[in-house]
């Protein structure tokens, strides 16, 4: 089988991974990019998409050879753009947290959780907000849905990222329709010309054509890429991360966690009331999905770790990046359960799941406390995953089964540590895969392949059980009773804690 191409627009790096007939990756490359904080709004400029895109694909091999592509990307946010595709504001990443307003009326109103970092939320703030821009609204997209149309001419996406824009309906595998009555029930005052449903993308579901790239589009890559390419529907980071790691049937789960850690859990049946902390998405299939999303992740530790090297560097010592991360996350091991009385928070943005609209990073301990490197860095990998776990107590008292979660992204490079500490706070299973540092463009690139080789009748979930995974070898850990005490010991301080961040957001 020719290569195929899963390309990811993530919040740090733009990737791109072409696999083999057996599902391997063979070829990848990436750029590296960071939003910026401009009058008050995170976001990115739009014109470094095409340069990180060229970067990345330069280093893929045997690019005229490429099968089918296809386009993921950091989910939610607000892309709005007039008739001619003109972009009218500049875009607003998933990692705002300023339509608080539009999220909670809306919330109500649907009786069903709308996050603040939702497409449909930012777009009612900005209604509520009175924005000039809103009355020259005639598309609203995601940031894999804009690339994905400019590649293709197809203004469609993926039903989990469409998941992420509006609700949607698991028996039309399309957007709820009741909802967009309500929605636009709620606008009908102001006048407006425009309904929603005419300026959300199309949705699509895995496998369903989504277009080919076009001679304009495969201008735009400086023809990289040759035209005629079929593409797979866009899907966002949760979608391409489940796929990535065969968690798209019931009871099971993945873990993405990098700048950002988030889960999603398949369920077998619906919650039983509506959770602010939880998201209800879908798999690329469209099966209903819980998801935990936490704003913040590894940034923080990062920022410690680049210190904890700059004084290895006064004593002459020039660690490796890999070796100084392994180092101190192996280290971490020999802490104590609880950290020894060590706090941390590692919010460097707002934190929907514990209602915050920014943050302050912290470290705290008492006089009495365990203060080591071991202890300090246990508590900064605990830190990673807090907030999850307070979303993830919250499915466990809803008595969701999971059988399986697998973890995925920067957090699990380094063998088992990540996965400990996941399987302590969440009391499950964690395994990780080969493929465990790179799941979003991996994930894509086996969407693409599902898109052009299926069976006809073949499901998703027998597609990636059957054909990509089976025999594929991977490590499990289990969690361990003492951890898990530990961690619940941790998460009792922590949320104490949480008071004294609200107050130095509030001071500081």
């Amino acid at each position: 089988m020719k290569p195929i191409l899963g390309i990811e627009l993530g919040s740090t790096r733009i990737k791109a991974v072409a696999i083999d007939g057996a599902f391997r990756p063979v070829s990848a490359g990436d750029y590296t990019w960071a939003s910026s904080y401009e009058n008050g709004i995170w976001t990115y400029d739009l014109k470094e998409v095409w340069t990180g895109l060229k970067t990345a694909l330069s280093r893929i091999e045997n690019r005229e050879e490429i099968a089918a592509a296809g386009v993921s990307a950091m989910m939610h946010g607000y892309l709005a753009f007039d008739r001619d595709w003109n972009l009218l504001v500049p875009f607003r990443t998933w990692q705002n947290t300023v339509t608080g307003q539009a999220a909670s009326e809306l919330t109500e109103a649907f009786g069903f959780n709308i996050p603040q970092r939702w497409s449909v939320a930012h777009l009612y703030q900005a209604v509520l907000n009175g924005e000039a821009h809103v009355p020259q609204i005639a598309h609203i997209t995601t940031l894999a849905g804009y690339v994905h149309y400019m590649l293709t001419g197809v203004n469609a996406i993926g039903v989990g990222e469409a998941s992420g824009m509006f609700p949607i309906d698991s028996g039309t595998l399309d957007y709820d329709a009741g909802m967009l009555e309500k929605f636009n029930a709620l606008i009908a005052p102001r006048n407006l010309p425009w309904k929603l449903e005419d300026l959300l993308p199309g949705v699509l579901t895995a496998g369903e054509d989504a277009g080919a790239l076009t001679e304009a589009g495969a201008a735009l890559l400086d023809g990289l890429l040759p035209a005629g390419i079929p593409f797979a529907p866009a899907e966002g980071d949760a979608g391409t991360g489940m796929t990535a790691t065969n968690a798209v049937a019931p009871r099971t789960g993945n873990v993405s966690a990098g700048t950002s850690i988030f889960s999603m859990v398949v369920l077998e049946r619906p919650l039983e009331r509506v959770y602010e902390e939880i998201d209800l998405v879908t798999t690329p299939a469209g099966a209903p999905v819980a998801m935990v999303h936490c704003n913040n992740c590894t940034n923080d530790s990062n920022a410690w770790v680049s210190v904890l090297r700059e004084a290895a560097e006064l004593f002459g010592a020039a660690p490796g990046s890999g070796e100084l991360y392994t180092r101190l996350y192996e280290k971490s091991l020999e802490g104590d359960a609880d950290c020894g009385g060590v706090l941390v928070c590692n919010y460097l943005a707002g934190e929907g799941v514990t209602h915050m609209d920014a943050g302050r990073p912290l470290v705290v301990r008492g006089p009495d406390s365990r203060f080591t490197l071991a202890n300090f860095f246990r508590a900064q990998l605990y830190s990673t995953m807090a907030t999850l776990k307070i979303g993830m107590d919250i499915l466990a008292g809803e008595h969701v089964a999971i059988d399986s979660l697998t973890g995925h992204g920067g957090l699990f490079k380094t063998p088992v540590v990540g996965q400990s500490y996941l399987a302590a706070a969440c009391k499950a299973p964690v395994t990780c895969m080969e493929t465990a540092g790179e799941g979003g463009p991996y994930g894509m690139a086996l969407l693409a392949a599902y898109r052009l080789n299926r069976d006809e009748g073949e499901s998703l979930e027998d597609f990636l059980s059957g054909r990509v995974f089976a025999g594929v070898s991977g490590s499990t850990v289990q969690p361990d009773a003492a951890a898990a005490a530990g961690f619940d010991a941790y998460i009792q301080r922590y949320s104490a804690l949480l008071e004294v961040e609200r107050t130095a957001v509030e001071k500081l």
